[in-house]
Protein backbone atom coordinates (compact mmCIF):
# COMPACT_ATOMS: atom_id res chain seq x y z
CA UNK A 1 0.00 0.00 0.00
CA UNK A 2 1.41 3.40 -0.94
CA UNK A 3 1.69 5.97 1.79
CA UNK A 4 2.84 9.48 2.30
CA UNK A 5 6.40 9.81 3.47
CA UNK A 6 6.57 10.79 7.10
CA UNK A 7 6.67 14.59 7.32
CA UNK A 8 6.34 15.20 3.60
CA UNK A 9 5.54 18.82 4.42
CA UNK A 10 7.97 21.16 6.15
CA UNK A 11 7.12 22.92 9.39
CA UNK A 12 6.63 26.16 7.44
CA UNK A 13 4.33 24.49 4.89
CA UNK A 14 2.26 22.97 7.69
CA UNK A 15 2.00 26.32 9.46
CA UNK A 16 0.99 28.01 6.18
CA UNK A 17 -1.77 25.44 5.56
CA UNK A 18 -3.08 25.93 9.12
CA UNK A 19 -2.90 29.72 8.72
CA UNK A 20 -4.92 29.46 5.50
CA UNK A 21 -7.59 27.32 7.20
CA UNK A 22 -7.87 29.76 10.13
CA UNK A 23 -7.97 32.78 7.80
CA UNK A 24 -10.82 31.25 5.79
CA UNK A 25 -12.84 30.51 8.93
CA UNK A 26 -12.28 33.97 10.45
CA UNK A 27 -13.10 35.65 7.13
CA UNK A 28 -16.38 33.76 6.92
CA UNK A 29 -17.25 34.89 10.46
CA UNK A 30 -16.46 38.54 9.74
CA UNK A 31 -17.66 38.72 6.13
CA UNK A 32 -14.22 39.72 4.86
CA UNK A 33 -12.01 38.20 2.18
CA UNK A 34 -9.49 35.61 3.36
CA UNK A 35 -5.85 36.59 2.98
CA UNK A 36 -3.85 33.99 1.11
CA UNK A 37 -0.30 33.48 2.34
CA UNK A 38 2.38 35.08 0.17
CA UNK A 39 4.49 33.85 -1.32
CA UNK A 40 2.28 30.86 -1.93
CA UNK A 41 4.14 27.63 -1.12
CA UNK A 42 4.62 25.07 -3.90
CA UNK A 43 2.66 22.47 -1.88
CA UNK A 44 -0.53 24.48 -2.47
CA UNK A 45 -0.61 23.24 -6.08
CA UNK A 46 -0.63 19.52 -5.08
CA UNK A 47 -3.86 17.57 -5.38
CA UNK A 48 -4.59 15.43 -2.33
CA UNK A 49 -7.45 14.22 -0.21
CA UNK A 50 -7.81 16.45 2.87
CA UNK A 51 -9.82 16.51 6.07
CA UNK A 52 -10.02 19.59 8.28
CA UNK A 53 -11.06 18.99 11.88
CA UNK A 54 -11.91 21.79 14.25
CA UNK A 55 -12.10 21.64 18.02
CA UNK A 56 -13.35 24.31 20.40
CA UNK A 57 -11.91 23.99 23.89
CA UNK A 58 -10.70 20.49 22.90
CA UNK A 59 -14.19 19.27 21.94
CA UNK A 60 -14.92 18.18 18.38
CA UNK A 61 -16.80 20.95 16.60
CA UNK A 62 -16.60 19.84 12.97
CA UNK A 63 -14.76 17.60 10.51
CA UNK A 64 -15.19 17.75 6.76
CA UNK A 65 -13.01 16.47 3.97
CA UNK A 66 -12.59 14.97 0.57
CA UNK A 67 -11.10 11.58 -0.20
CA UNK A 68 -9.49 12.53 -3.51
CA UNK A 69 -7.84 15.80 -4.37
CA UNK A 70 -9.55 17.13 -7.46
CA UNK A 71 -8.54 20.74 -6.79
CA UNK A 72 -5.23 22.25 -5.72
CA UNK A 73 -4.48 21.78 -2.02
CA UNK A 74 -4.98 25.51 -1.39
CA UNK A 75 -8.60 25.34 -2.59
CA UNK A 76 -9.32 22.00 -0.95
CA UNK A 77 -8.10 23.20 2.46
CA UNK A 78 -10.11 26.42 2.14
CA UNK A 79 -13.35 24.60 1.23
CA UNK A 80 -12.91 21.93 3.90
CA UNK A 81 -12.06 24.46 6.63
CA UNK A 82 -15.13 26.56 5.91
CA UNK A 83 -17.35 23.48 5.70
CA UNK A 84 -15.98 22.02 8.95
CA UNK A 85 -16.69 25.27 10.77
CA UNK A 86 -20.11 26.04 9.33
CA UNK A 87 -21.62 23.07 7.45
CA UNK A 88 -20.94 19.88 9.41
CA UNK A 89 -24.53 18.69 9.90
CA UNK A 90 -23.67 17.16 13.28
CA UNK A 91 -22.98 20.58 14.81
CA UNK A 92 -24.32 24.12 14.77
CA UNK A 93 -22.24 26.68 12.88
CA UNK A 94 -19.18 28.07 14.64
CA UNK A 95 -19.95 31.31 16.51
CA UNK A 96 -17.65 34.33 16.92
CA UNK A 97 -17.51 33.80 20.69
CA UNK A 98 -15.95 30.35 20.12
CA UNK A 99 -12.91 31.62 18.20
CA UNK A 100 -10.80 31.96 21.37
CA UNK A 101 -11.00 28.19 21.93
CA UNK A 102 -10.68 27.19 18.27
CA UNK A 103 -7.97 24.72 17.30
CA UNK A 104 -7.54 23.41 13.74
CA UNK A 105 -6.15 20.06 12.60
CA UNK A 106 -5.41 19.07 9.00
CA UNK A 107 -5.06 15.51 7.70
CA UNK A 108 -3.51 15.06 4.25
CA UNK A 109 -4.44 11.66 2.81
CA UNK A 110 -2.44 9.22 0.73
CA UNK A 111 -4.18 7.48 -2.15
CA UNK A 112 -6.66 4.75 -1.24
CA UNK A 113 -5.39 1.20 -1.66
CA UNK A 114 -7.20 -2.14 -1.24
CA UNK A 115 -6.64 -3.56 2.23
CA UNK A 116 -7.61 -6.82 3.89
CA UNK A 117 -8.93 -6.70 7.47
CA UNK A 118 -5.84 -8.45 8.82
CA UNK A 119 -3.60 -5.76 7.25
CA UNK A 120 -5.23 -2.92 9.22
CA UNK A 121 -2.74 -1.27 11.56
CA UNK A 122 -4.27 0.84 14.33
CA UNK A 123 -2.69 4.29 14.39
CA UNK A 124 -1.34 3.96 10.85
CA UNK A 125 -4.31 3.28 8.58
CA UNK A 126 -7.51 5.15 8.00
CA UNK A 127 -10.32 3.06 6.56
CA UNK A 128 -12.80 3.48 3.73
CA UNK A 129 -15.50 0.89 3.11
CA UNK A 130 -18.03 0.70 0.34
CA UNK A 131 -20.89 -1.75 -0.10
CA UNK A 132 -24.43 -1.61 -1.50
CA UNK A 133 -24.00 2.00 -2.70
CA UNK A 134 -23.00 3.12 0.79
CA UNK A 135 -19.60 4.22 1.94
CA UNK A 136 -17.92 5.41 5.09
CA UNK A 137 -14.51 6.70 6.09
CA UNK A 138 -12.69 7.04 9.40
CA UNK A 139 -9.32 8.75 9.82
CA UNK A 140 -6.47 6.86 11.52
CA UNK A 141 -6.60 9.03 14.62
CA UNK A 142 -10.20 7.92 15.37
CA UNK A 143 -9.07 4.42 16.33
CA UNK A 144 -6.32 5.79 18.57
CA UNK A 145 -8.43 8.47 20.26
CA UNK A 146 -11.21 5.98 21.04
CA UNK A 147 -8.90 3.06 21.94
CA UNK A 148 -10.46 0.81 19.30
CA UNK A 149 -9.26 -2.66 18.46
CA UNK A 150 -8.88 -3.62 14.79
CA UNK A 151 -12.30 -5.29 14.76
CA UNK A 152 -13.95 -2.33 16.54
CA UNK A 153 -12.38 0.06 14.03
CA UNK A 154 -13.75 -2.01 11.14
CA UNK A 155 -17.19 -2.07 12.80
CA UNK A 156 -17.18 1.69 13.41
CA UNK A 157 -16.26 2.31 9.77
CA UNK A 158 -19.23 0.15 8.74
CA UNK A 159 -21.52 2.13 11.08
CA UNK A 160 -20.24 5.38 9.55
CA UNK A 161 -21.35 4.00 6.17
CA UNK A 162 -24.78 3.08 7.52
CA UNK A 163 -23.97 -0.61 7.10
CA UNK A 164 -24.33 -3.47 9.59
CA UNK A 165 -21.35 -3.78 11.95
CA UNK A 166 -20.13 -6.95 10.25
CA UNK A 167 -20.41 -5.69 6.67
CA UNK A 168 -16.59 -5.71 6.41
CA UNK A 169 -16.77 -9.54 6.42
CA UNK A 170 -19.04 -9.67 3.36
CA UNK A 171 -17.68 -10.52 -0.06
CA UNK A 172 -19.47 -7.58 -1.69
CA UNK A 173 -17.78 -5.05 0.63
CA UNK A 174 -14.66 -3.31 -0.59
CA UNK A 175 -12.20 -2.19 2.07
CA UNK A 176 -9.50 0.40 1.41
CA UNK A 177 -6.81 1.84 3.59
CA UNK A 178 -4.85 5.06 3.53
CA UNK A 179 -2.32 6.89 5.65
CA UNK A 180 -2.34 10.53 6.70
CA UNK A 181 0.07 13.27 7.53
CA UNK A 182 -1.67 14.92 10.46
CA UNK A 183 -0.78 18.27 11.98
CA UNK A 184 -2.53 20.82 14.14
CA UNK A 185 -2.12 24.27 15.51
CA UNK A 186 0.02 24.51 18.58
CA UNK A 187 -1.89 25.91 21.52
CA UNK A 188 -0.08 29.28 21.25
CA UNK A 189 -0.89 29.46 17.50
CA UNK A 190 -4.56 28.67 18.11
CA UNK A 191 -4.92 31.27 20.87
CA UNK A 192 -3.10 34.10 19.14
CA UNK A 193 -5.26 36.15 16.84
Amino acid sequence: MSSLPENEFSRDERRTMLTLARSVILSALTGTTAKLPEPEPACFSLRRGVFVTIHVHRKLRGCIGVIEGREPLRDTIAHCAESAAFRDSRFSALRPDEVGGLQIEISILSELAPLTPDQVEIGRHGLFITSAHRHGLLLPQVAVEHHLSREEFLEETCRKAGLPDDAWKRTDAQLYGFTCEIFQEERSDAAGE
